[in-house]
């Protein structure tokens, strides 16, 4: 089939990338100056995959699509180049003496809608340190099994160089989108089989009417990256302070991300000092390791979300829609991807069993 997508963010290369394994011919076309351009949100994000500590703001959908997007994202690195980063150990939810109140709130709310399996182990400080000897200070700690996280950097940059014969079209932004259609802002016209619009915050205003994709909006992102060579961190961690959900993502050669959550704003101006001052104090209370360490790159991009935080998939014929990953965008996509070609009737599989 002819196969056009507009946005190249992580859904658009995950899908450049299955269909172009498939057969298909595929054509990409996104306003980034090219493969390393970083205008998608997925370029900005820590990568951590957290169904159960994500049910704070999601359903038990989200929930399972995480869960299943894990065995993917393990099956599709494993075909990859460059062997992109992928870890499941687990993650910690951490914190301090006098933070009670914000803690057992989310732990209460994840031990009431995960399934079991999935809920948080409490666990001692002593267990803690073994398992994390780099963690100082927390008075509380949950271990929340199955999770883990990915690399965006690294996984952005190895989908575009796996999608085999993939027509990239950048510098080009798509004004329209109907059934068999792409046309960009120059007013040149694309004609597929079937269109895939995964252009987050570009679908605002929506290309049509009854579109459930006409409310997105952006929920800013930022992201600290940090080298320190005398920390070790095995697993992600995230510290429960009543203002902000801190994260910690260690990344390969002691290189750490830490961010907050989320920031209802669409603000995409550089990090505050404010912001700066309270997230990495706030790591730093965790992890007294990264009192040398070096500040290598921040950075703040929207993510795109409906107004229940949900994502959504629109199917017509030639046409399919997928926006609102909000920040699931990693956690979810390959799952997002397989029902999305499932409802499209495209033959195409996104993570197939590895051979025998």
């Amino acid at each position: 089939m002819q196969i056009g997508i507009a946005g190249a963010g992580v859904l658009g290369r995950l899908l450049a990338w299955c269909l172009s394994r498939e057969g298909h011919a595929v054509t990409v076309i996104d306003p980034a100056s090219g493969p390393l351009g970083r205008g998608a949100a997925g370029w900005t994000a820590a990568g951590m995959l957290s169904p159960s500590a994500e049910l704070e703001c999601a359903d038990l959908t989200v929930f399972q699509a995480g869960l299943d997007s894990i065995g993917m994202w393990g099956r599709i690195i494993a075909s990859l180049p460059g062997a992109p980063d992928f870890d499941c150990h687990g993650s910690l939810l951490l914190a301090h003496r006098g933070d009670e109140g914000a803690a057992h709130h989310l732990v209460d709310l994840i031990e009431h809608k995960a399934p079991e399996g999935h809920r948080p182990q409490s666990m001692t400080i002593r267990d803690l340190t073994r398992l994390e000897p780099d963690i100082h200070g927390p008075a509380h700690a949950w271990m929340l099994p199955h999770e883990g996280a990915v690399n965006p950097v690294q996984l952005m940059q190895a989908l575009c160089e796996g999608a085999s014969g993939v027509h990239w079209l950048w510098n080009q932004s798509v004004d329209t989108v109907a059934s068999g259609l792409l046309q960009t802002r120059d007013a040149s016209s694309h004609k597929f089989d079937h269109v895939f619009d995964v252009r987050g915050l570009g679908q605002r205003p929506a290309d049509g009417p009854g579109s459930g994709c006409a409310q997105v909006r952006g929920v800013r992102g930022e992201i600290f990256l940090l080298h320190a060579p005398e920390v070790a961190l095995k697993r992600p961690i995230r510290l429960l302070h009543p203002r902000h959900r801190v994260y910690i993502v260690p990344r390969r050669d002691h290189h750490y991300i830490v961010g907050a959550s989320e920031i209802e704003s669409e603000d995409r101006s550089p990090v505050s000092l404010r912001t700066t001052v309270e997230l990495l104090s706030a790591a730093y209370s965790v992890l007294p390791g990264l009192a040398e360490a070096r500040l290598i790159h921040t950075e703040t991009n929207l993510r795109p979300a409906l107004p229940d935080n949900l994502p959504l998939i629109e199917q017509a014929p030639g046409l399919t829609r997928i926006n609102g990953l909000f920040r699931h965008g990693w956690m979810i996509a390959p799952a997002m991807v397989t029902k999305a070609l499932h409802g499209a009737r495209i033959p195409a599989e996104l993570a197939p069993a590895p051979a025998h």
